[in-house]
């Protein structure tokens, strides 16, 4: 029988402490923060965990050669369990969006499932990899603005975000082999102008506090990386890259007008820093 542990290993629970900021952030960029964001969050919490057990279940073969001491080439988790996993947190992520949020919300929860499952089975380790993984955090920042009629207010922090991902899934390319310097040096360029474009604006001063928090947070690391991009260094440096979100979504969130909530969310950070010491989230 399957330990509950080693499930939590396979969906990397701790790192979907950077899911719910997706769509409260898109909820406030939209104007539709309320008791529906609350739904809308734990679809997106349910798809990221479905996107985490599919891409175990589709890496396998490669984990039993590079990673064996993941949850299905160690024997903890059966790829049956795994695939079984990915389908069900996928068919109640779509599920709980749709009594969330009605129609709007699942126009938006049903492509959002298929870039996730397309990211896993196929597109990851290609070049249309980052871009793919990019469409689907920036479609689960509009998730949390389908249910008004706003939608398009969300975009730019959905390309924010979008941004970060694709940045971030582009490193962690090198967490096997390590990296040429100029990788870690490109993503560390392209974080410096995502927390310029989030800082700029006076609306007061959490958003740019939150923002250069974030910066520090994920660009510390990439800057020992570039200094040394061994494997360890980049997959460091991914892992701050998982663990900073909420500062960035928090940053976001006063942007759209709730500074409050973006210090809740930003608040996220410690907790998982602590959390990904015992289970790894990449």
């Amino acid at each position: 029988m399957t330990a509950l542990r080693d499930l939590i290993d396979l969906v990397r629970a701790p790192a979907a402490l950077s899911v719910p900021g997706d769509v409260i952030a898109g909820a406030a960029a939209g104007r539709t923060l309320g008791r529906r964001t609350i739904g809308l969050a734990c679809s997106s919490v349910f798809l990221y965990w479905a996107g985490m057990a599919a891409n175990d279940w589709a890496d396998r073969h490669l984990d039993a050669v590079e990673r064996p001491e993941r949850p299905i080439p160690s024997g903890r988790v059966s790829a049956r369990t795994a695939l079984g996993a990915a389908v069900g947190l996928t068919v109640a992520g779509v599920a709980v969006a749709g009594l969330a949020g009605g129609r709007r919300a699942l126009a938006v929860a049903a492509p959002l499932a298929a870039a996730v499952w397309a990211y896993d089975v196929a597109a990851k380790g290609t070049p249309a990899g980052p871009v793919t993984m990019a469409l689907c955090r920036g479609l689960d920042v509009l998730l949390g603005a389908a249910t008004g009629s706003r939608t398009a207010a969300a975009l730019p922090c959905a390309l924010t975000i979008a941004a970060h991902t694709y940045l971030l899934t582009a490193l962690s390319h090198a967490e096997v082999s390590g990296a040429d310097p100029r990788l870690p040096a490109a993503t560390l360029a392209g974080t410096a102008a995502l927390t310029a474009a989030t800082a700029r604006g006076a609306a007061g001063p959490v958003r740019p506090a939150l923002a250069g928090w974030y910066a520090v947070q994920f660009g510390l690391p990439q800057v020992r990386a570039v200094a040394d991009p061994s494997a360890q260094r980049v997959r460091d440096a991914v892992s701050a890259g998982i663990v900073s979100l909420p500062a960035l979504q928090g940053a976001l969130a006063a942007r759209g007008g709730a500074p409050l909530l973006g210090l809740a969310l930003a608040a996220a950070v410690p907790p998982a820093r602590r959390l990904v010491r015992k289970t790894s989230v990449t």
